[in-house]
């Protein structure tokens, strides 16, 4: 192959996502031509090489559900879950590839390191320094939002000074205008229709790269949709609902592709964006304002100051960097004068504290009950989530006997393990009367949602981290019995009957939703776990 055609392949395939992913799919199995795999070598194409591989992947693994779905010949679903093993294998090393290609960009390489006493003090005195810096910043009339800056802010709004002399297009304008829901449709539509040409503009690749996880979750829920329809029929009766399984894949596999062109995107931009600050007047304006921070520091904190200074210059003496300006440095030094600084989450007599979601500070305790009254009726909630779609499993376990499990949808682990404490809540309530309910639970996230929520008194606390109806349904319903209701963190998977007995059950009731476990054979098992609680105490220590 001549230079020439080495060139026009490269540019065909940057341009073509069609021919790209053949030439891809070759490589993996092994029947490339010798001159094409040069070309996929090729430092431009090692991103588009993420892009298409990560459309594969999802396409792989819906050809598997699908054979799953529809009881094909097992020599076929073999060859099937062979290929999607490939694929998965490929992705993950076209990802490392790229990580490592971003490595070695000059750009990235280059960034001058600021001194050794500067990130010290920055590092071991971050409240003190991050005020010092906003005092000047304002003082330059300068952006100050963040402790990040002045590199983030002022590269934001150095690259929009450089950007705003042109009217944007007015579909740019709409989408950085519109709400979050309304973006999301439109990378929806994107997916699903027809390709959003305004999408990678410099005004908006940043929030599309935020809400494509958002929007790949929306693809997730589809599939697992879909996927609950063909298993509500027989075999027999399952070919127009596995066609519409695969629409959802080739969507979700679109949405995979996108985002991770997102991710390209803006990574691409915020090299630019550093650029513009580690180069040139706004080099010089970053080390100026630094300089000048640094001076109010001191001012303001003399004695810290000195420590500083002291620590730096011994260690100076010693760093086998020192030439480098001790990069990587500041961090164990940051740390050495932070070790007289008293313990985060202690009182005067240096008893623990709880946070305000329950989740105890010192992390060996898996939960504190001895404060809870008799009449209180504690259960413990656990959930398991699926790679493919979004439908979760949940199961929970209460001291007086009584379980339950069953399935739902969630964008992730922490959405699951809400819906899993929010359905336990809810059947101890209307069992018990009056009595209060207390929730376990391994998930400190879900744990500060449902808290959140209960303390305010609205489900829209839970907003951020529950994207489904189903869940914020049952979060809503909770909250109107939130004064009888408590939810504690539970240290997971150490022994406890109750948790354990929740998390087999949310297991087994997403491995019965997603069919991969008859009934009756959920029913055994389900006998088994039950037998097994009986066996034990059943019941939660009071503290450990």
């Amino acid at each position: 192959m001549t230079t020439a055609e080495h060139t026009e392949l490269i540019r065909r395939f940057a341009d073509d996502f069609t021919a790209l992913q053949e030439a891809v799919l070759s490589q993996v199995h092994g029947v490339r031509a010798p001159e094409t795999a040069a070309v996929l070598e090729h430092a431009s194409l090692v991103g588009p090489v993420t892009v298409v591989l990560a459309h594969a992947d999802v396409l792989a693994r819906g050809a598997v559900r699908r054979a799953e779905l529809s009881a094909q010949p097992p020599e076929r679903l073999r060859r099937l879950r062979a290929h999607a093993r490939r694929v998965r294998r490929a992705r993950s090393q076209a990802e490392t590839r790229y990580r490592e290609e971003r490595a070695r960009r000059p750009g990235r390489r280059s960034r001058p390191v600021a001194p050794l006493e500067w990130r010290v003090a920055r590092t071991a005195f971050t409240p003190s320094f991050d005020a010092a810096l906003r005092q000047e910043l304002r003082a330059r009339g300068l952006p100050d939002g963040t402790p990040q800056a002045p590199e983030s802010d002022l590269a934001q709004w150095a690259w929009h000074r450089k950007t705003a002399g042109g009217e944007l297009p007015a579909p740019v304008r709409e989408l950085r205008e519109c709400d979050d829901d309304t973006f999301v449709a439109a990378l929806l539509r994107d997916a699903r229709e027809e390709e959003n040409p305004y999408l990678p503009h410099d005004a908006v690749v940043e929030r599309w790269n935020r809400q494509a996880r958002v929007a790949q979750a929306w693809g997730r829920y589809a599939i697992g949709r879909a996927e609950r329809d063909v298993l509500a029929r027989p075999l027999s009766a399952r070919r127009t609902r596995l066609d519409a399984l695969d629409d959802a894949y080739q969507d979700s596999a679109v949405l995979a592709a996108r985002s991770r062109e997102a991710l390209l995107l803006v990574t691409d931009l915020h090299d630019r964006m550093r650029a513009g600050v580690t180069t040139g007047p706004f080099a010089e304006l970053v080390a100026q304002c630094r300089a000048a921070a640094l001076a109010r520091f001191t001012g303001a904190e003399p004695a810290a100051w000195r420590g500083v200074r002291e620590l730096a210059a011994r260690h100076r003496a010693d760093c086998p960097e020192q030439a480098d300006g001790c990069p990587r440095c500041h961090h164990a030094l940051a740390a050495v004068l932070a070790a007289d600084a008293p313990p985060a989450g202690t009182d005067e007599d240096g008893d623990d504290e709880l946070t305000a979601a329950g989740i105890p500070a010192d992390a060996d305790r898996y939960a504190l009950l001895a404060d809870l009254p008799d009449t209180a009726v504690v259960a413990v909630a656990d959930a398991a989530v699926g790679d493919e779609s979004a439908r979760c499993g949940y199961g929970w376990a209460a001291e007086d006997g009584t379980t339950g499990h069953g399935d739902s949808f969630a964008a992730g682990s922490g959405e699951a393990e809400v819906i899993g404490v929010c359905t336990a809540a809810l059947s101890l309530l209307e069992r018990h009367g009056h009595a209060p309910v207390v929730l376990l639970c391994d998930s400190t996230e879900a744990v500060g949602v449902v808290d959140a929520a209960l303390r305010s008194g609205t489900a829209a606390a839970g907003h951020r981290t529950l994207l489904f109806p189903e869940s914020r349904q049952l979060l809503g319903a909770l909250v109107r019995h939130r004064h009888r209701v408590q939810v504690r963190w539970l240290k997971g998977h150490i022994g406890h009957d109750l948790n354990e007995t929740a998390d087999a059950l949310a297991r087994l009731a997403l491995r019965r939703a997603t069919g991969r476990i008859s009934s009756a054979a959920a029913r055994k098992e389900e006998t088994r776990l039950l037998r097994s609680l009986d066996s034990g105490a059943g019941r939660l220590p009071a503290a450990a």
